[in-house]
């Protein structure tokens, strides 16, 4: 009997103990599982300042929040040359077959078809595509098959023309205030350099004609395309030429890298140019007197709000959103630069326009869902 009761009790040991192990095993997974795991896919590389740079700041930002047994993310520069496409698919490829990612992010139109392809053999895949209108309907058409494409896409947008509206009247004004000692207050010309002739772009452009002839109908906007976004040489030729030659005092760049060719030019040519995308005066500190803000997209802010969403399975997944001055998903950079070199007049004329807008006193046209047709109309009409 005595040998009995040894057996049992050293049986009941044995399955104490593992339990606990397995209990052990269990929360080693669960804490395993709750890793949430991101990959963000460039069609270019860091360093860009610009939205790429934000990106990835704003992945960081939430690794450092969470620390990483939390949230860890993996960036893969693919590069933009013409030589580096050809990675762009196969790269894709290859992170959504190594199925550890909760969420892959992509962005820009250059990557929409390269999207819709793995969003539809992978379709277990979370994605999450921003700065460019993912259209289900139109990659539906596409396919061979008709199938649509399956709803694992988060698609959020941005109101560029909204601060490019800001933009262009703090621009306005500022080429014709003869307090400024980088202008020549008798031309009123503003510049435009964009990196290539897409919707976003133009929406971009849009906003900044309509605020420059808002604040002044009598001020002109001379427009270049860079034809890419990494050609920074190019950009700064034409830029010259807009500064040099074409009169402009004030400029705006929208190319990506392309576009701190704008900056380098403003700062030769001793005139001004607003940045784009990050808070480019604060990165180009030797330049920043050249620089009097930058319009903001804040794709790091929405990325780190998405990815909070989905930890909390509350991530809508195959719409798009579209964040604008109203909840900080576009703003223009104030502060202690911006009031050194930006006029007080002008400040408040800004502040006021901003207000104006997030109040829908002054509604801001837009690229967005419109033809190539209607897009010129709408820019030759506020020419």
């Amino acid at each position: 009997m005595k040998k009995l009761l040894s057996v049992l009790l050293i049986m009941a040991m044995v399955f104490s103990l593992s339990a606990c192990g397995a209990g052990d095993n269990a929360k080693d997974n669960k804490d395993a599982a709750d890793n949430y795991k991101a990959a963000l896919l460039l069609n270019g590389n860091l360093g860009d300042k610009s939205f790429f740079d934000s990106a990835n700041e704003g992945l960081t930002r939430l690794q450092d929040e969470l620390g990483k047994d939390k949230f860890s993310f993996k960036v893969e520069q693919m590069g933009a040359t013409s030589q580096d496409e050809s990675k762009w698919q196969p790269t894709m490829e290859d992170y959504c077959e190594d199925g550890k990612y909760d969420v892959i992010i992509v962005g820009t139109w250059q990557m929409a078809e390269i999207l819709a392809k793995a969003a539809k053999k992978y379709p277990e895949q979370k994605f999450i595509f921003f700065d460019e209108t993912f259209d289900f309907d139109a990659f539906k058409a596409k396919f061979e098959d008709g199938e649509e494409v399956p709803k694992n896409i988060y698609n959020v947008l941005y109101k560029q023309n909204e601060v490019s509206f800001l933009v262009g009247a703090a621009a306005a004004l500022m080429t014709s205030d003869a307090t400024l000692d980088k202008v020549n207050a008798n031309d009123k010309v503003i510049g435009f350099l964009g990196g290539m002739e897409n919707a976003v772009i133009k929406d971009f452009l849009i906003g900044y004609i309509q605020g420059a002839k808002y604040a002044d109908p009598e001020v002109q906007v001379q427009t270049a395309y860079v034809g890419n976004f990494f050609d920074s040489a190019a950009g700064k030729d034409l830029a010259l030429t807009q500064y040099q030659s074409g009169g402009v005092d004030v400029g705006y760049n929208v190319a990506g890298s392309a576009g701190l060719g704008q900056i380098e030019a403003a700062v030769e040519a001793d005139k001004y140019a607003f940045g784009v995308d990050s808070d480019q005066a604060a990165l180009l500190p030797d330049m920043a007197a050249n620089i009097p803000s930058s319009a903001l997209k804040n794709v790091g802010n929405s990325l780190e709000r998405a990815i909070k969403l989905d930890m909390e399975e509350k991530l809508e997944f195959g719409v798009a959103e579209t964040l604008g001055l109203s909840d900080q998903g576009v703003e223009l950079v104030k502060g202690e630069h911006y009031e050194t070199v930006v006029p007080q007049n002008i400040r408040d004329y800004v502040e006021q326009l901003e207000k104006d807008i997030i109040s829908g006193k002054i509604v801001v046209e837009t690229a967005a869902g419109k033809t190539d047709e209607e897009i010129k109309d709408i820019i030759d009409q506020l020419q």
